[in-house]
């Protein structure tokens, strides 16, 4: 009754974005981890899984920009709806071709990119107008809260679901397939009651319409540092456990249940620490998910073993939305001072945001890429999830610096 009392407390646009991400929370599994797994079943290439991952990548940061001309005309929710409906449809798309073709990847993987580009476009700036810096770590502690309790629910049934139907209904042709169709038409569903809950909010366009700047405040340049630092591990860390389960683990039942493990503890840690985080706790917080990442990734590639793949999953999950609850709210504070200094448009930043992340998932993806078709998959697995994890941990270093120049 109290946390209702909490949330009910929340201005009313902050409280249509949680209930309509609390929703969508149900979608994001299934587009991150079980898309890949899809890939992985079909062809057992790590390096087609890496190209889809790249065809998504590389819309996004042209989706952004296209949605910053269509914001001068168009509400930023209706782009939000449109970004989460079309999540759906590229989903049905890919799971609906007879072949794995490089083409049918690559067209799959853009308009996945598309989706993508729309829903965090819009939800970057919805989050940033409708909080403030005071509760913006309860609304990512909340959020963080339903993705990862969703991971639970989601992973764990959606596994067992796709080893159930393939098993049971083994004289049906591409039985795979279908329990993939099946997915993916429930995922148009969640989309739509998303859709129709962030449709009762009343948000309005950025007011100026110019948005693309080529100087920025020096302070920006650090937080574009920061955002290829965390494209880095992006990049890679969205199809790493799912390349990791099927070589060491098995199928899409496993990935389900090792995906689910600590889940639900963590999924109520992140809440209690978005509830009671202040703006001061955010570097402990950054520091303590980037220290995860580290160990999670070299212990795996040390012993590189089933053993590993379970710690690895282990500190990931804890990782993943800690790093989260401190690095958006960070963000979105340098975006209200350097906004406010240069007396520009907020949706500036978030576009101009999203291409710093493209480097570093570029950079990410591509060295998995080099390294596996130069010298094995294996290979590539074991250097490059260190390598980038140890990178990132660079941005403590930059976040503390960026903070303490605000704050003087």
């Amino acid at each position: 009754m109290k946390e209702l009392k909490v949330f009910l407390s929340q201005p009313r646009n902050t409280r249509i974005l949680l209930s309509t991400v609390a929703v969508y929370a149900l979608i994001l599994p299934v587009i991150e981890v079980f898309q890949a797994a899809y890939i992985m079943g079909k062809s057992s290439e790590m390096i087609r899984v890496l190209f889809y991952q790249l065809s998504v990548y590389t819309s996004i940061p042209f989706v952004f920009l296209i949605n910053g001309f269509l914001l001068r005309k168009v509400r930023p929710d209706l782009l939000f709806i449109l970004g989460m409906i079309l999540s759906g449809v590229s989903m049905l798309i890919m799971t609906s071709l007879p072949e794995l073709t490089n083409w049918g990847l690559g067209i799959a993987g853009m308009l996945m990119g598309v989706s993508f580009g729309f829903f965090w476009s819009n939800r970057d700036y919805l989050v940033l107008v409708s909080t403030n810096d005071q509760n913006r770590n309860y609304y990512y502690g909340t959020e963080s809260f339903f993705n990862t309790f969703s991971n639970v629910v989601v992973n764990t049934t959606i596994g067992l679901f796709i080893v159930y139907f393939t098993e049971s209904f083994k004289g049906l042709e591409n039985s795979r397939g279908v329990a993939y169709n099946i997915i993916a038409y429930s995922v148009l569903v969640l989309s739509v009651i998303a859709s129709i809950i962030l449709s009762k909010g009343k948000f309005g366009r950025p007011k100026s319409p110019k948005f693309i700047y080529f100087k920025f405040h020096k302070l920006w340049y650090s937080m574009l540092k920061m955002a290829v630092l965390k494209g880095l591990v992006q990049g890679f860390i969205v199809t790493a456990p799912s390349l990791l389960i099927f070589k060491f683990i098995g199928n899409e039942g496993a990935l389900g249940t090792v995906q689910s493990v600590s889940a639900l503890i963590t999924a109520f840690l992140m809440y209690f620490i978005g509830r009671k985080a202040k703006p001061e706790h955010r570097l402990l917080i950054l520091a303590f998910a980037l220290i995860l990442f580290v160990v999670g990734a070299i212990f795996n590639s040390v012993l590189y073993n089933s053993i590993s793949v379970y710690v690895f999953l282990l500190c990931l999950v804890i990782a993943r939305p800690l790093f989260d609850i401190a690095y958006f709210p960070i963000q979105l504070k340098v975006i209200d001072y350097v906004a406010s200094a240069e007396k520009r448009n907020e949706y500036t930043y978030i576009c101009n945001h999203e291409f710093g992340l493209y480097v570093g998932r570029l950079i990410g993806c591509g060295t998995f890429i080099i390294i596996a078709w130069s010298i094995s998959e294996d290979t590539a697995l074991v250097f490059t999830l260190p390598f980038v994890t140890i990178l990132q941990a660079l941005s403590y270093f930059i976040s503390k610096k960026m903070i303490k120049n605000i704050n003087s």
